[in-house]
C-alpha cells in the first residue's frame, strides 16, 4: 500500500496539469449536466462531449509519457464507452 501511495504522489506531482485539466473538465461536465438537466438531447450531446475528450485526454497524457499503446487506447475507448452506457441509463431514463 506505502509504494501505491507514493505512486501516485509522484504521478500527481510530476502530471498536476494533465490531471488538474481533467479534473476542471470533469466539473464543467458534472455543472453542464446539471444545468440542462431535463432536457435529454443536451445531456446526451454533453455527455458524448465528455467521454471524447477523456479518450483524447488520455491518448494525449500517453503520448507525453511515451507510453502510448493500441491496448491502452482500446482501453480508454472501453472504458469510455461503459462510463457512457452507464450514465445514459442512470441520468437519461426513457
Amino acid at each position: 500500500m506505502k509504494y501505491f501511495i507514493t505512486h501516485i504522489k509522484k504521478e500527481v506531482s510530476k502530471n498536476l496539469f494533465d490531471y488538474l485539466f481533467l479534473i476542471t473538465a470533469g466539473v464543467l461536465f458534472l455543472i453542464s449536466l446539471n444545468i440542462f438537466k431535463g432536457e435529454r438531447l443536451l445531456e446526451f450531446i454533453i455527455l458524448f462531449i465528455f467521454i471524447t475528450f477523456y479518450v483524447l485526454w488520455g491518448i494525449y497524457h500517453h503520448i507525453i509519457e511515451d507510453t502510448l499503446h493500441l491496448k491502452t487506447v482500446v482501453e480508454y475507448i472501453l472504458i469510455a464507452f461503459t462510463l457512457m452506457f452507464l450514465l445514459k441509463i442512470i441520468i437519461l431514463p426513457n
